[in-house]
């Protein structure tokens, strides 16, 4: 069983079901849950853009540890929670590098063809370059 599962959390409904699935597995375990949620800048001078991160950055952070505990009521002490700026596959899977992180859970929002060529998909990228064990919530 999983000692620390990451869940990669952006507010999506797909990303609250992979945060409860991360939650009740970790209760069931014994084990923790690490929340990231990634700040991705894609547009603007870098003077807007870090000013934007610098703005958001702590904002978010405390947005995020209110979300996760109306999520999950009575499990904040299972939980670790961030805010980290990057693109969001290579932010996820430092994670798992920087903090033993021996799990990863994530939700998948279908898109179209188009939108996946243009965007790319988070939970793609990470199921191909992951090597730990990964679950992706529908």
């Amino acid at each position: 069983m999983p000692k620390y599962s990451l869940v990669g959390y952006d507010g999506s409904a797909t990303s609250q079901r992979a945060l409860r699935f991360a939650v009740q597995l970790a209760q069931a375990s014994g084990g923790r849950v690490r929340v990231v949620s990634v700040l991705q800048v894609t547009e603007g001078s870098a003077d807007t853009c870090a000013l934007m991160i610098a703005d958001q950055g702590g904002k978010r952070c405390s947005q995020l540890l209110d979300e996760v505990k109306e999520l999950v009521p009575g499990t904040a002490s299972l939980i670790d929670a961030e805010v980290v700026r990057g693109s969001p596959g290579d932010v996820l899977l430092e994670q798992v590098r920087n903090h033993a992180i021996d799990h990863i859970v994530i939700g998948h929002t279908e898109r179209g063809a188009l939108a996946r060529w243009l965007l790319g998909s988070v939970s793609s990228d990470v199921l191909e370059r992951a090597h730990v064990p990964v679950t992706v919530v529908r």
